[in-house]
């Protein structure tokens, strides 16, 4: 089937190479010491089957199976509580209905989380259908399939030129070039860079920060019971995490390419407003970091073979969904390069294709 050459070791690149692997020769250039450095190691990790847009859904849901059971699963049960205050009445019941939540009492919610402040509560609302995903061990179990197919996983192999030369895609990274037929793009938020590197016109793929601070556990309690818990239009969310809880702003502040670190006082804005929801004041931040979410301007991932150069495949976009619908969207990619007829339905696989921005 040819050769592919994948550029990021992230979810997307390291999901791919697993599955392309199967069909030929596979190189992945990651340029960081370590794989899923970017926002693959710096994510929320949790599975939402009815988080994003269509397209996306159906990608969560058709890697569910993959997730709850290939290589023993990587998903264990968290659920989610969505809070309102006084006045969010009509943005709580929207969000109710598209996630299917189950309205509780103030006082059923604070059994389950006790810190829930009843001043500012208004409203609360539960379901049981959200998971921890385990990031490392799914990558891990991507990466080992990968090298047990004869796919070389290079790291610190920053790409600093492209050309495709008598056929054959020629990416000079380090000191070294490396050859192949098929160059895959899973660059996260340097996506467009490398399209452009490649003289593939760019899909308008933009990377966006995401703030995250670790607190130690409210009051002394033990949080690892409680759910996912967000403000109502994301304004805000908190995941138990080792014993503490983290808590992130959820802003989405348009960034270059970088190395993403957290803004001080956007992270100090967000936790002020979990803090005016919970009756325990944070005391102390015991770390922060930062990730860039990417996404194509319809917020919907982009995979496929660009139109304008069908040896240049896109698996980017991921946006905030990269870990939950990696399963899936890897074996759309293997099954569009492979020539077979996708699982996925014709309209998915025609609003994720690249095809779309022509």
């Amino acid at each position: 089937m040819g050769d592919f050459l994948i550029i990021g070791g992230g979810i997307a690149g390291i999901s791919a190479a697993a599955r392309l692997s199967q069909l030929g020769g596979v190189t992945v250039l990651e340029g960081e010491e370590a794989l899923g450095y970017h926002a693959s190691g710096r994510s929320a990790a949790c599975y939402l089957a009815a988080y994003g847009k269509p397209a996306v859904r159906a990608l969560n849901e058709a890697s569910a199976d993959y997730l709850h059971h290939a290589n023993g699963g990587v998903l264990s049960p968290r659920g989610q509580m969505l809070l309102a205050r006084a006045g969010e009445e009509s943005p709580f019941e929207h969000e109710i209905a598209t996630y299917g939540l189950r309205e509780f009492t103030l006082d059923e919610a604070r059994a389950i989380v006790p810190i829930l402040n009843p001043a500012s509560v208004a409203r609360a609302a539960f379901t049981p259908d959200v998971h921890d995903l385990d990031t490392d061990r799914f990558l891990q179990d991507f990466a080992r399939e990968a090298r047990g197919n004869g796919a070389r996983i290079v790291t610190r192999a920053m790409v600093t030129a492209i050309a495709r030369e008598a056929g054959r895609w020629r990416v000079t990274a380090g000191d070294e070039v490396f050859e192949a037929e098929t160059l895959v793009n899973a660059a996260g938020a340097w996506a467009d860079l490398v399209a452009e590197r490649a003289g593939v016109p760019p899909k308008g793929i933009r990377p966006f920060r995401r703030s995250m601070a670790r607190l130690p556990a409210p009051g002394g309690h033990d949080v690892s019971g409680w759910p996912f818990i967000e403000g109502v239009g994301e304004a805000w969310y908190a995941k138990p995490d080792a014993g503490k809880l983290i808590v992130s702003p959820a802003e989405e502040d348009p960034q270059p390419p970088h190395d993403a670190f957290a803004d001080d006082m956007v992270l100090a804005e967000g936790l002020a407003r979990y803090e005016e929801m919970v009756t325990e004041p944070v005391t102390r931040v015991e770390g922060n970091w930062a990730g860039l979410r990417s996404f194509a301007p319809d917020r919907v991932l982009v995979i496929g073979r660009d139109p304008a150069q069908p040896a240049f495949v896109w698996a980017a976009g991921q946006g905030g969904y990269g870990f939950q619908t990696a399963a899936a969207a890897s074996q759309l990619l293997a099954d569009l390069l492979a020539g077979r007829p996708p699982e996925l339905d014709a309209a998915t696989v025609a609003a994720l294709s690249p095809e779309r921005f022509a």
